[in-house]
């Protein structure tokens, strides 16, 4: 996942600069030896994101890439209408916690106009498009976890 430099002094200050690895212009998180993010952590059969207090905006988008253009074609399937403009948006198949097939009303009204307003930066909390932290005791639900 790509990091902005913010993001990246954020992991860096709290877990040490051996979580990230530089490239030419940007950051990146690492992985562990199976290809998963260095913070993917299972809890009682769930992953949770040990940054889940700090997550970059890659990782709140991920497994979806939002474009303003089409790019990998399906051009009609992958359009979204957001704020007046289209969008196009297209999936990672690599995610193993999808469910394939045509969205419910209710995912495209919360989950997807959530996806959309954080890409967008019309809000940084995410609701519909994360893990709960009440599952995990490490994070219980504190002034930080409401929705604003």
């Amino acid at each position: 996942m790509v990091l902005n430099f913010a993001e990246w002094m954020k992991v860096v200050k709290n877990f040490g600069v051996g979580y990230t690895s530089p490239g030419i212009s940007k950051f990146y998180l690492k992985h562990k030896n199976d290809g998963s993010c260095a913070f993917l952590h299972n809890y009682q059969g769930r992953g949770f994101c040990h940054l889940q207090h700090m997550k970059p905006r890659a990782c709140k988008l991920w497994p979806f890439k939002i474009l303003p253009r089409p790019k990998y074609g399906r051009a009609n399937e992958a359009v979204y209408n957001f704020a007046g403009k289209p969008f196009f948006i297209y999936v990672d198949p690599a995610c193993r916690g999808l469910t394939w097939g045509r969205p419910t009303k209710s995912f495209l009204d919360t989950t997807l106009t959530e996806f959309l307003s954080l890409a967008l930066g019309f809000r940084e909390k995410q609701v519909y498009s994360t893990s709960r932290p009440f599952y995990y005791p490490q994070y219980l639900r504190s002034e930080r976890d409401q929705v604003y």
